[in-house]
């Protein structure tokens, strides 16, 4: 299945060679007052770049972020506890994922285990690559334990080269852009990355060591 060749080829391919810390912690929000803080960071992020009445609702935790198969990532300066960034990962296991609302998935990846990432936000534009980058890293490892083959995404220009440089290509590839009713109409990309092949081919790619053979035991999904 799934799961068991997902833990098979990443088990055998992301044998840590080395050690990293970083000036945050990663972990799974536990509890309302978690919750409400990432609602907080929600907010603040996407007012940069969307207006108020778009937003106004991102202000109070919603009701998928507190569904089974919902995990709220959390990452945490080391200095003075405040909120650097958050995501939030929701699998298909119990309901479809909230991109269905909008756009129907290829029966193939549809029947499979998936994961939709959404809710990505960070506090501080100087560092927000890499707390970006870690946070992803973090919602791998979360979606391996969870079994899931494909991790979705849907991203509005210019976001979606991010999801591109971590090898996230379009569910198809003949849509470019498209309105998403679920999300105010707002074209967004529909991306999608395979956790196998992101294992076997990524090899080449210039994050795989920081991915893949690096440990980074400030990421800690217990």
């Amino acid at each position: 299945g799934d799961a068991s060749a997902l833990s098979k080829v990443s088990g055998a391919l992301r044998a840590p060679r080395g050690v990293e810390w970083l000036p945050f912690t990663v972990r799974v929000a536990q509890g309302e007052h978690d919750l409400r803080r990432a609602a907080e960071l929600r907010h603040a992020a996407y007012s940069r770049h969307l207006p108020p009445e778009l937003t106004q609702g991102l202000r109070e935790p919603d009701a998928v972020d507190r569904e089974p198969g919902v995990a709220v990532l959390l990452a945490e300066s080391k200095v003075d506890g405040s909120l650097m960034g958050t995501l939030r990962v929701q699998t298909n296991a119990h309901r479809p994922l909230v991109l269905e609302q909008s756009f129907t998935l290829p029966s193939a990846m549809a029947q499979a285990r998936c994961a939709e990432v959404t809710r990505l936000a960070v506090a501080r534009a100087e560092c927000s690559r890499f707390v970006k980058t870690v946070m992803l890293k973090a919602a791998y490892y979360w979606c391996e334990r969870a079994g899931v083959r494909y991790v979705l995404v849907t991203a509005r220009a210019p976001l979606d080269r991010q999801y591109a440089r971590l090898m996230f290509q379009d569910v198809n590839p003949e849509l470019g852009f498209v309105p998403l009713p679920h999300v105010f109409n707002l074209p967004h990309r529909i991306m999608y990355c395979d956790l196998v092949a992101a294992c076997v081919e990524g090899t080449q790619h210039p994050l795989y060591a920081f991915w893949f053979q690096t440990d980074h035991p400030d990421i800690d999904l217990d």
